[in-house]
């Protein structure tokens, strides 16, 4: 038996066990539709409160500027999640819906979505758990054309997006 590979599950284990479930509900060459929960020990106004600081818990890898920190949130309808850096900026989303603690929605086509023109709308939505935390949902609908191939593009969104619901609901001192 070999121990490495049982000791790195269980570390595993213990660092993520608050990371639920990530799903591709539907995909077509026009359309998906992304479903992914986790639960924290982090309260809804605490989530929320990282939530609208990107820079705190979205992942410097999937960034333009290589850094989260050039990422900025307007929070109310009409705001803007926006990158700026020294040579160049980009939209990310604008916000369509914030009710603190509880939901915020954004239209949001983020990365190669933008080059497609397509409508994406994230709904994330922090609802109190029996344990005193918050169960995080990301729902994340994108509708395009065929031409757009948005099938192909699921799994990688789903994958992006899945990273970042684990780093949103991971305690700050994690």
């Amino acid at each position: 038996m070999h121990i490495r590979p049982i000791l790195a599950t269980f570390a595993g284990a213990i660092c993520l066990p608050f990371f639920a479930h990530s799903e591709v509900m539907e995909a077509s060459p026009a359309h998906f539709t992304l479903h992914l929960a986790a639960e924290t020990e982090l309260t809804p106004d605490q989530v929320w409160t990282r939530l609208v600081e990107p820079s705190s818990w979205w992942l410097p890898e999937h960034t333009y500027s290589g850094s989260a920190e050039n990422l900025s949130l307007d929070s109310q309808a009409g705001g803007v999640w926006r990158e700026d850096w020294d040579t160049g900026s980009v939209w990310h989303g604008t916000v369509l819906q914030a009710q603190p603690g509880k939901t915020l929605v954004l239209s949001a086509p983020f990365g190669p979505l933008q080059g497609l023109a397509v409508n994406s709308v994230w709904t994330i939505s922090l609802t109190p758990t029996d344990t005193g935390g918050t169960e995080i949902t990301f729902d994340h609908v994108t509708n395009g054309t065929a031409a757009s191939k948005l099938h192909e593009l699921a799994p990688a969104v789903d994958y992006v997006k899945s990273e970042a619901l684990k780093s949103l609901a991971r305690p700050a001192d994690r």
